[in-house]
C-alpha cells in the first residue's frame, strides 16, 4: 500500500526549514543589533543618589536617560554634570531662560512668571523644615517677601522634588544651571523592576 503524502508538506524538505531558519535568525540578529545602536547611543542608565527627588525618584533608582527627545521644558527631570558640585544630579526643571521665577516660603508656592505651580509631585511641603542657611540671599527681595530670579539665557532653574533637602538652583554652589551641562531628559525608571514608570 502506498504511503500517504500530507500536501501541505510537499516539496519542503529539511534544507528548506534550515534555510528558513537561518534567514529567521539573521533578522532576528540585525534587529537586535540595531536595537543595542539605540540603546547604546540615544539612550544611557543612570543611577540616582540621594534623596533630593524624593518622592519621585529614589536612592539606587535607575533611570533611562536622552538627549534626543526634543527641546527640554518646564516640569522636565533631567541629569546634569553640575560643575559647582562637582558631580553628576538628578533634578526638575522649573524654568527655562528668560522665565522669572519666584518661591515663597510663607505661602508654600512657586511661581513661573506670575503663575503658582501645580506641584503635586512635592513629598512635603516648603514650609515645613525649610532650611534658608544655604540659600543665595541676594535674590532675597525684602518688600515682596519672595526669592526672585530671572533664568538667563542658555541655562535653567532646577530644584528638587525633596524641596528641603536638595541642593539646586536656590544655592549658589549650583545657581543657574548652563543647558550644556544637561546629559540627558528623564525617560524611564527601569529599576526598581517593580516600578516601572515613564518620566
Amino acid at each position: 500500500m502506498a504511503k500517504k503524502v500530507n500536501p501541505y508538506r510537499r516539496g519542503i524538505s529539511k534544507r528548506d526549514i534550515v534555510d528558513e531558519l537561518l534567514e529567521w535568525g539573521d533578522s532576528f540578529a540585525i534587529a537586535l543589533f540595531v536595537v543595542l545602536l539605540i540603546m547604546i547611543f540615544a539612550f544611557r542608565q543612570v543611577q540616582v543618589s540621594g534623596s533630593s527627588m524624593q518622592t519621585t525618584l529614589y536612592d539606587k533608582d535607575r533611570i533611562l536617560i536622552s538627549n534626543f527627545l526634543g527641546k527640554i521644558g518646564q516640569g522636565d527631570i533631567v541629569v546634569v554634570n553640575s560643575e559647582g558640585l562637582n558631580k553628576t544630579v538628578v533634578k526638575r526643571v522649573i524654568a527655562t531662560e528668560g522665565q522669572t521665577v519666584e518661591i515663597d516660603y510663607e505661602k508654600d508656592t512657586v511661581s513661573v512668571d506670575g503663575k503658582i505651580l501645580d506641584e503635586s509631585y512635592l513629598g512635603i511641603t516648603s514650609k515645613d523644615m525649610v532650611n534658608f542657611s544655604f540659600y543665595d540671599k541676594s535674590y532675597w527681595v525684602e518688600e515682596d517677601g519672595v526669592y526672585r530670579y530671572v533664568v538667563p539665557e542658555g541655562t535653567l532653574f532646577l530644584l528638587g522634588d525633596n524641596r528641603n533637602n536638595s541642593t539646586d538652583s536656590r544655592s549658589s554652589s549650583v545657581g543657574f544651571v548652563p543647558t550644556e551641562q544637561v546629559l540627558g531628559k528623564a525617560v524611564l525608571r527601569i529599576f526598581p523592576f517593580t516600578q516601572i514608570t515613564t518620566l
